[in-house]
């Protein structure tokens, strides 16, 4: 069994599309172990504030039907991939960690640089897998969040109303 880390983005009906994203995976994937939600500013462009938060879930499936899984719930939800790189999202589901592969291909890459690059998915990611450690990096994703520059844009853990 694989040990998949996934982080979960919306800010076009974010409440709605992430209660939904959430039943989804569960349905799909089954126990899921899910972070805080944070809201967020959305980065690179001007557009609503972003609902972030990372799940995971144990698979024995192929890398590859995992991420063909995940495109297949954004375009379920609305998602629309042929519109700029930092645009509104109905819903971003990005596989940040495939156990401890690292891979490099056309449109998958393991681990995911945005882990170290954004706060808004270090920080959940941290809090579920904290001891773990970073493939590339061997320093844990704890040490990873601590180090990060506290200087951004601030994240507040919401609560989702069932």
């Amino acid at each position: 069994m694989a040990e998949v880390y996934v982080s979960v983005g919306s800010n076009i009906e974010p409440e709605r599309q992430v209660r939904s994203c959430l039943r989804a995976l569960r349905e799909r994937f089954g126990y899921l172990r899910v972070s805080t939600i944070y809201r967020s500013k959305a980065v690179g462009f001007t557009g609503a504030d972003f609902l972030n938060l990372v799940v995971q879930f144990d698979i024995d499936e192929d890398v590859r039907q995992v991420v063909s899984s995940l495109h297949a719930f954004e375009e379920v939800h609305g998602r629309h991939r042929d519109g700029p790189k930092f645009s509104n999202r109905s819903l971003d589901l990005d596989l940040l960690l495939y156990d401890d592969i690292v891979l490099a291909e056309p449109g998958l890459r393991l681990p995911r640089e945005e882990i170290t690059r954004y706060a808004f998915v270090l920080r959940p990611l941290a809090e579920l897998a904290g001891e773990r450690r970073h493939p590339v990096l061997g320093r844990t994703f704890s040490e990873l969040w601590q180090a990060m520059a506290a200087d951004g844009e601030p994240l507040i853990p919401i609560k989702l109303e069932e």
